[in-house]
């Protein structure tokens, strides 16, 4: 009766009031793509704009039916919004794909609606050549939601959450170590990095459509690149353009993309020196280097540099591909020795920077296991010598150093486990393994594209639920998912 009590003391007046809110602002998210049908002429357009309609209807009718007591926001509250509007947007969000002309599967559309949310970039549709511009452009637009997160967004529009709980939202959704506020107000905070992101997406989108792409193909492909997705409007991908000022062009977005957010915040409001001095950024750049360089050097031992872009464009464009998540691929890596795949796989896992739009355990993370195993060294040499994990002159509390430890661990145990739950889908333990890393990692890179024999597209309905599921505590960093599953957080 106590455990019931407890979770009775929960405000799930006030959660699903803001869910109600939430279903308003993806509808009015879908009533674009809607518009961008009516305006081509296109297919779907009265099925998107029904489904539009169904969300804001269904969200206005929750927002205004219910009447929560008070307003305020526990940290538990925080945590359960945050999951719980992921699945809701991913359920609402694949009606578009269910009632098109060219449907998906209940399964299948859920698989498209969550692999565009958490940005993992996998695709059931077969050939995405032939969609029309209103679901083509809600694929983009659901990753770009989701790029920077739709709590943040919803944290930017709606300044009330300020005082009803912001803060434990945006500690649950927004990825890292700690979280930096770039603004004393947390709304204020998301507005100045939903600007950044706004700002660099327009820019990508003008950089794109000045070479071989139209206008709307330099904006989906600009709302997949910002937000490290990796959707396409063509099933060859980039490739379908052979574009070296493409490539370029996307492999610099893509780094910005993995960067911190807040640090680019600094940088462009003149505070260069913060951004510069930042430990994580410095090492994000040395492992993207030095991954590019092994990487070439693998290429020309193995006579696969025909040309320039060969030995420069393509395998700095796979590196960052690799380490942000948005899983482009070239069509040549099939081809690629063990040598250069095995370099990719622990970028993939490690991802960039944290505060980024990127997936992966961050390298936030990876530094600070480095600096403690360091640290335990000097310990066992010294074991008199006090030493502490000391990352941008900042020594960071004994428990952040320990999350970020059992998050990495985490993180291992929920690949392997995921790898040997889809085993028993007759899929070989290697490609099982990758396939959990990449959706783990929001990589979304399918096995087959390395020469592997697994096609996450063709796998079976349960099994793609699984791997949405995996999406989901990849995106949101484990411990928001996990937490749901322990009594203490019901009975506290």
């Amino acid at each position: 009766m106590g455990i019931f009590d407890n979770v009775r003391r929960i405000n799930f007046a006030m959660v699903f009031k803001i869910v109600g809110w939430l279903l308003m602002i993806e509808a009015a998210f879908m009533a674009v793509p809607a518009i961008v049908a009516v305006f081509w002429q296109g297919p779907d357009c009265i099925e998107i704009c029904c489904c539009s309609a169904f969300t804001c209807l269904f969200g206005y009718c929750l927002n205004r039916m219910i009447h929560p007591q008070h307003n305020t926001l526990s940290k538990r509250e925080g945590f359960l919004l945050t999951a719980l509007i992921w699945i809701v947007f991913s359920l609402f969000g694949m009606l578009p794909f269910l009632f098109s002309t060219t449907p998906l599967n209940i399964v299948d559309a859920f698989f498209e609606a969550i692999c565009g949310f958490t940005t993992t970039g996998c695709s059931s549709y077969p050939l995405l050549d032939e969609l029309g511009p209103g679901l083509t452009l809600w694929r983009a637009l659901m990753q770009w939601i989701g790029g920077m997160g739709i709590i943040l967004f919803t944290l930017a529009v709606v300044p009330m959450l300020n005082h009803a709980g912001g803060m434990q939202m945006f500690n649950a959704e927004v990825t890292g170590i700690t979280h930096e506020k770039t603004k004393p107000r947390i709304s204020s905070t998301a507005k100045s990095l939903w600007t950044v992101y706004i700002v660099l997406t327009i820019l990508c989108i003008l950089l794109l459509w000045a070479g071989p792409m139209d206008l709307f193909e330099s904006i989906c492909h600009a709302f997949g690149t910002m937000s490290t997705g990796g959707f396409s409007t063509s099933n060859d991908g980039l490739a379908y353009w052979s574009s070296s000022y493409i490539d370029i062009v996307v492999t610099v977005f893509m780094f910005l993309g993995g960067a911190n957010f807040t640090m680019i915040v600094f940088a462009a409001s003149g505070q260069w020196a913060r951004a510069k001095r930042n430990h994580t950024l410095k090492v994000y750049v040395y492992i993207i280097l030095s991954s590019y360089a092994l990487i070439t050097l693998g290429l020309l031992c193995q006579n696969l540099v025909n040309d320039w872009q060969d030995a420069t464009i393509f395998p700095l464009f796979q590196v960052m591909a690799g380490i942000t998540s948005t899983g482009y691929t070239l069509s040549s890596l099939p081809l690629w020795s063990p040598f250069c795949i095995a370099i990719l796989l622990p970028l993939i896992f490690m991802g960039a920077c944290a505060g980024s739009t990127s997936g992966g355990c961050k390298i936030d993370r990876i530094v600070v296991l480095g600096k403690y195993v360091a640290n335990s060294v000097r310990t066992a040499l010294m074991p008199n010598k006090v030493t502490s994990v000391v990352i941008d002159r900042r020594v960071l509390a004994p428990d952040l150093v320990q999350k970020s430890i059992a998050f990495l661990l985490l993180y291992c145990i929920v690949i392997c486990g995921g790898a040997l739950l889809l085993t028993p889908f007759n899929i070989p333990v290697s490609d099982s393994l990758f396939t959990a890393l990449s959706c783990v990692s929001n990589s979304g890179i399918s096995p087959s594209s390395l020469g592997m024999a697994t096609d996450m597209a063709a796998l079976p309905g349960a099994a793609k639920l699984l791997l949405g599921l995996l999406m989901l505590i990849g995106r949101l960093e484990i411990f928001t998912i996990i937490i749901l599953f322990t009594p203490s957080f019901w009975r506290k």
